[in-house]
């Protein structure tokens, strides 16, 4: 009858110097929706959608491609992320964005810049990508209404949408 109690025990966590070895493929399951921006953006002619791709200048490290901030603005776009600040903390805190982009980090500025350079290839992105996942039914494109008096303080008439207006901008 010896030794420590069954009761007393606890679950134990691996030291701070366990390692292990695994690969960015095995971070990500076969359905996440990573996959899915993934192979939207690798697809995407960029020229065709507007994009400004800035010439690279002599001084300083080579850019990131264009590619890696289009799937670092759509990866926010999906999960909510606005500022270019949090963008980048979302990358030091999970798995998904470093599959995405292969472990790159840019920073903050880099990203910003990104935006502020393609504005209007954004938007289109974001509208293009959208129809996209309603074309494969990944998302049910239903028409939401919400009552204009809590939204309308911060709704420009030219950012509130009517079917009828919806319809005209899908067309």
């Amino acid at each position: 009858m010896g030794g420590t109690p069954r009761w007393f025990e606890r679950i134990q966590g691996l030291t701070r110097e366990y390692i292990e070895f695994s690969c960015l493929e095995d971070s990500t399951g076969k359905g996440n929706p990573v996959r899915v921006m993934d192979a939207f953006v690798e697809k995407l002619d960029l020229e065709v959608h507007g994009h400004v791709c800035r010439d690279l200048k002599a001084e300083g490290g080579p850019s990131f491609e264009q590619k890696v901030f289009l799937k670092i603005y759509l990866y926010g776009y999906i999960k909510g992320i606005r500022s270019s600040r949090n963008r980048e903390r979302e990358w030091s805190s999970n798995l998904e964005p470093h599959w995405l982009i292969g472990k790159l980090a840019p920073n903050y500025h880099s990203i910003s810049d990104f935006r502020k350079v393609n504005p209007t290839a954004l938007r289109n992105l974001f509208k293009l990508f959208a129809s996209f996942v309603k074309e494969v039914e990944l998302i049910g494109g239903k028409t939401i209404a919400i009552d204009g008096t809590k939204v309308r303080a911060h709704n420009r008439k030219r950012r509130n949408f009517s079917p009828k207006k919806i319809q005209l901008h899908i067309e």
